[in-house]
């Protein structure tokens, strides 16, 4: 018996059995008690998890007027699982005003998983979004006829002024990348998509909340799970302070109306940006809810080119305005004492002419008054050849104390998205221009009036505006009141004698120069007026200044393009921003009308 096959056989198979039976056990034990993804998709069949969307933080100016807010809008999603047979399409398309073709699209998009990777017929699907409550009357009357169709509630950004649509930025949906930058958040969600919005978009957007949902066999709802013990409530986004004077960007938007150019104001002791306008620009609305999309195209195809923010992104040279800090370096540097003189021959000087006869020989202050070509080339020769064997070292060693003013960089530390840096150029430039030994003082004259290869943003000549009027330190700029930019001091290696006596020159312009047109007799005004060449049309208009001179509270940059002298259009337009800050109010309505109402450029349009 024991040698019978039969009787070993079942002893095989016993132990067969044994096996299949231990194999079993573990498979089941390791699905309900270690992997969770069968558990997961039986929550799925009997539980709805429901983002509740918080409440978006609103933005303020810096006294506390309200620019941002949020309006209620609606979304519609659908649980493809929830649709039934026979559901009744064109009678939902006739609910929202669309027709069975962009439905049957629609479908198609969200059932998309290329498109769509986190799609499941359990889970609801986005199926229209950015609707506003009439958008949605019809549909909410009839939405027992749909099963499987839900109604959320979302909000959308709105705006209490038509202005500052650079600064603020904008809200759009999220893409495939965010998602996968970032699990925050779903396809659907809404994110900041430039300016502050996106800068502070995590203080801004809050924590979602969740509602837990249980439903039967059959898919009805049931109410709460757990009377809400999975429940989250969402929590609503940090409100976010700037440093923006919103009547201040009203003026200075309003006087670049029909002009393609920015302004950009300081408070010069803390950085803290008061107004930066930029033109072309757009009510801020036209990039809010469904017509986004096509709002957006239209300004990007706009050849004024709106979407471009030119305070912090174009790029000019910055032309007689850069004279105040070339007296500064040369001073600092030994090349010239407030007394130094240089002759001027006018319109007939060589190899630099004066745009004008004004007297000879002149010193520092009248140079200043008088933006005198001759004087600035002569100041920047001299400072050039102070070692006759090679300009590198003096170049360089100008080129740095330049770049001390935040010439020719971003504003790495500041909370300014877009910037362009700008240039100051260095030594191996030249070098490769002209070979190492080809290069001399004249052949680069003219950086000593700010015109050749120096280029600078409309933010770096408000900034450098500042630190001539902190004589000799500036905060980076930057746009959140509630942030300490303290620490962000930038100091210049500059004695604050010099500063004085550049800060003097720049008070004679108002007095006496180009900008006294502009001046008022109550506020003791400081600035230098500046055209900046364009080899492409005609020149730019360039003002930068300050007020007071005896305790600066605010400092102005601006630059209008193709407008031909600074004095003509940039200057009045500072003097009124000045006016408007320091006094509350702006008195020269005459004034104002003339600049506003001008049309410099016929191809503006008001968007």
């Amino acid at each position: 018996m024991i040698n019978d096959p039969t009787y070993r056989r079942r002893y095989v198979i016993s132990g067969i059995a044994v096996v299949v039976v231990l194999v079993y056990i573990v498979r089941l034990f390791y699905l309900q008690v270690i992997d969770q993804s069968t558990k997961d998709q039986a929550d799925n069949n009997a539980l709805v998890k429901q983002t509740i969307y918080p409440s978006r933080g609103l933005i303020y100016d810096r006294n506390g007027e309200l620019l941002v807010f949020n309006q209620p809008i609606y979304e519609i999603t659908m649980v493809m699982r929830e649709m039934k047979q026979g559901w009744d399409t064109a009678a939902f398309c006739a609910c929202l005003g669309i027709t069975d073709k962009e439905f049957d699209e629609r479908i198609a998009e969200i059932k998309d998983r290329r498109k769509n990777r986190g799609y499941s017929r359990w889970t609801p699907q986005v199926f229209m979004s950015q609707l506003k409550k009439e958008d949605i009357a019809s549909l909410q009357e009839s939405l027992f006829l749909f099963p499987g169709v839900h109604i959320q509630k979302r909000t959308l950004r709105d705006y209490t002024y038509k202005a500052a649509a650079h600064v603020l930025g904008s809200v759009g949906e999220v893409n495939q990348n965010d998602i996968d930058r970032d699990d925050y958040y779903t396809r659907g969600d809404y994110s900041g998509r430039d300016g502050l919005e996106r800068t502070y978009e995590k203080q801004l957007r809050g924590e979602k909340g969740v509602e837990v949902l249980m439903r039967d066999s059959r898919g009805r709802m049931q109410g709460s799970y757990k009377n809400g013990e999975l429940d989250r409530t969402a929590k609503a986004g940090t409100d976010l302070y700037t440093t923006l004077d919103i009547q201040l960007q009203l003026l200075a938007e309003e006087l670049l109306s029909g002009k393609i150019g920015s302004a950009v104001a300081i408070e010069p002791k803390t950085g803290e940006i008061l107004a930066l306008a930029s033109n072309p620009t757009w009510n801020p609305k036209l990039l809010v809810g469904k017509e986004r999309s096509k709002n957006y195209n239209a300004l990007l195809n706009d050849k004024t080119k709106p979407l471009l923010n030119r305070a912090t992104q174009a790029t000019y040279p910055p032309g007689s305005t850069f004279k105040t800090i070339q007296a500064l370096v040369c001073l600092e540097q030994g090349a010239i004492t407030p007394n130094t003189l240089y002759p001027c021959s006018g319109p007939g000087s060589s190899p630099i002419k004066c745009t004008h006869h004004h007297g000879s020989p002149v010193a520092l202050d009248k140079a200043i008054e008088q933006s005198c070509n001759p004087y600035f080339w002569c100041a920047f020769r001299d400072l050039m050849q102070k070692d006759n064997k090679d300009i590198h070292k003096p170049y360089e060693k100008w080129r740095n104390a330049v770049m001390q003013f935040g010439l020719g960089q971003k504003f790495t530390d500041s909370d300014l998205g877009e910037q362009s840096s700008g240039s100051i150029p260095s030594a191996r430039l030249y070098d490769k221009f002209y070979g190492p030994n080809g290069w001399k003082a004249i052949t680069i004259r003219s950086l000593s009036i700010g015109q050749g290869e120096i280029i600078v943003t409309p933010l770096q000549l408000a900034n450098q505006a500042a630190a001539i009027a902190n004589e000799g330190y500036y905060i980076s700029p930057h746009l959140n009141k509630n942030d300490s930019m303290r620490i962000h001091r930038h100091n210049i290696d500059i004695q604050k004698k010099h500063f004085d006596e550049v800060k003097a020159g720049m008070h004679r312009v108002m007095v006496y120069g180009t900008g006294r047109h502009y001046a008022i007799d109550s506020l003791h005004m400081a600035g230098k007026t500046g055209t900046a060449q364009n080899p492409h049309g005609r020149d730019h208009a360039i003002f930068i200044g300050f007020a007071p001179v005896e305790d600066p509270k605010i400092a102005v940059a601006v630059v209008v393009e193709n407008a031909g002298f600074g004095a003509t259009w940039a200057a009045p337009i500072a003097s009124m921003m000045m006016e408007q800050y320091l006094n509350g109010e702006m008195k020269r309505k005459d004034l104002k009308k003339n600049i506003s109402e001008r049309v410099l450029n016929e191809s503006v349009k008001k968007w």
